[in-house]
This record gives structure tokens, C-alpha cells and sequence, in this order.
């Protein structure tokens, strides 16, 4: 989750994507593991990393 944590704040790739890159075949699989692991779902993670 560290490494997808990373994709995240440093790219713009999808979520989707980021799950694959991660070895993880459902996006929704991804999401809850990540929100497990971080207390906030990775669409949020990337979105608060965002400077408004």
C-alpha cells in the first residue's frame, strides 16, 4: 500500500490502474484494502494530496 500510495500522490494514472500496477485485479478490492491501511478511501487520499 505504500508503493500505491506513492503512484498516487505522484501521478496522475487511475485509480484502476494503480490497483493493476499493485497486483490487485478488482478496483474495488484496491479501494478497501487502501482505506484500510490509510482511514480514507484512494480517490480521497489523492484529492486532499491536491493543492486547492
Amino acid at each position: 500500500m505504500t508503493t500505491a500510495a506513492r503512484l498516487l500522490r505522484d501521478h496522475d494514472r487511475p485509480l484502476a490502474t494503480v490497483a493493476k500496477e499493485i497486483g490487485y485485479t478488482s478496483e474495488f478490492a484496491f479501494a478497501k484494502a487502501f482505506k484500510r491501511d490509510f482511514g480514507v478511501p484512494p480517490g480521497t487520499y489523492r484529492k486532499q494530496l491536491t493543492p486547492a
